[in-house]
């Protein structure tokens, strides 16, 4: 049985997830993301769908952006 990387759980179906050169063993979905997605650069939660990214950060939506600064982005076009 492996553990997860994250908890530390040992767990017969665990699964291995790969970004790039990085690589994490874990139990459960929560686990790995977690461990692996990104956090908005306004207000720290996890980015779990799209988000949008400018050359200063990644950004759970437009409204955060906007709030650091960012121009241009919108949640919603009328």
């Amino acid at each position: 049985m492996a553990s997860c990387d994250m908890c530390g759980n040992e767990y017969d179906k665990t699964f291995t997830l790969t970004q790039g050169d990085r690589s994490g063993t874990f139990d459960s979905f929560e686990c790995a993301i977690h461990a692996f997605a990104p956090t908005c650069g306004h207000c720290g939660c996890r980015i779990l769908g799209h988000g949008v990214e400018s050359g200063q950060g990644m950004y759970c939506c437009a409204h955060c952006a906007q709030a650091s600064g960012v121009e241009g982005l919108a949640d919603r076009v009328k």
